[in-house]
């Protein structure tokens, strides 16, 4: 298989989802985003490796807090079409990076609309709405953290500066979805991740989300070790406390040679850009170079 067609299945799974959603990346022509083609974020974002292991474990991450799980768990499809699931969250990220503002504002405040409907109570007691800006800054902060981790260990390290860099450039969306306490730097996220520590707490459905996704056919069958083992890379760069918490033991990771094939696929991925992905719509829009997307 070639080094293309590889990137396309990761594609449809991660980067141009097939939701029947038609978002032009190509227009207005002119129009800023959200976040500028010399971001950090459009480069993080545009490798389909990336977004595939990062977003795992950014549910991962949101399926320790018992209200976020509620919410996910009986208000969306994950448990009946994941598929499905995975690709209009595929679609909202790159909506909110590389489309248009104007664009980016308008799915922004529907999916902040559906969000006001989406309420109920924890098997616990607790109710809970998805619209809670403490909840709604957990969801920001875990898929920052996913797709950033993802892309530094299996991608590109990027340095502590760019680390900053990429948290700061999601301000603006964030708030947009109404998580105007999500974090904007490292030190942010830790302060987050220590301050929502004690509310985290194991449960059977992450076993569930993840038995679900390996059993789902997200890629040809020839391929779907490597779905596996995306899978089981999520996993290994969920914080450690995270996964001892989750009872998440040393066989839901990596194997000892395997981060190393992770991040061959990374790089591989990250080297083609194909012409119809929306970072290099988002380009033609801007009238700049693809080439601007390279590694910072």
């Amino acid at each position: 298989m070639s080094a293309a067609a590889f990137r396309q299945i990761l594609a449809r799974a991660a980067l141009r989802p097939e939701t029947g959603q038609a978002v032009d990346f190509l227009g207005p022509a002119g129009e800023q985003g959200l976040i500028g083609p010399d971001s950090v974020a459009w480069r993080v974002f545009k490798n389909p490796v990336a977004l595939f292991v990062g977003g795992i474990t950014a549910v991962i991450l949101e399926l320790a807090e018992p209200r976020v799980r509620s919410g996910v768990w009986n208000h969306t499809s994950f448990r009946t079409d994941p598929l499905l699931r995975m690709e209009r969250t595929g679609l909202a990220a790159m909506v909110t990076v590389y489309a248009a503002r104007s664009t980016a504002e308008q799915m922004i405040a529907g999916v902040s609309r559906l969000h006001e409907r989406v309420r109920g109570v924890t098997p616990a007691g607790v109710e809970y709405r998805a619209s809670d800006p403490e909840l709604l800054d957990w969801v920001q902060a875990t898929a920052s953290f996913g797709f950033l981790e993802a892309y530094c260990a299996f991608v590109r390290p990027l340095d502590a500066a760019r680390r900053d860099e990429f948290y700061a450039e999601g301000r603006d969306a964030a708030r947009l979805y109404g998580a105007a306490g999500a974090p904007t730097s490292v030190a942010g996220l830790e302060a987050l991740f220590q301050a929502m520590r004690p509310k985290l707490e194991p449960s059977p459905i992450v076993f569930e989300f993840l038995d679900i996704l390996q059993r789902t056919p997200i890629f040809p069958r020839p391929l779907r070790g490597l779905q596996s083992l995306l899978i089981r890379a999520a996993v290994e760069i969920t914080p450690g406390w995270t996964r001892e918490l989750l009872g998440l033991g040393a066989r839901h990771g990596l194997r000892a040679h395997e981060p190393r094939l992770v991040a061959a696929l990374g790089r591989l991925s990250d080297r083609l850009l194909l012409p119809s992905s929306p970072p290099a719509e988002a380009c033609r829009r801007l009238g700049v170079s693809p080439r601007r997307l390279r590694a910072p």
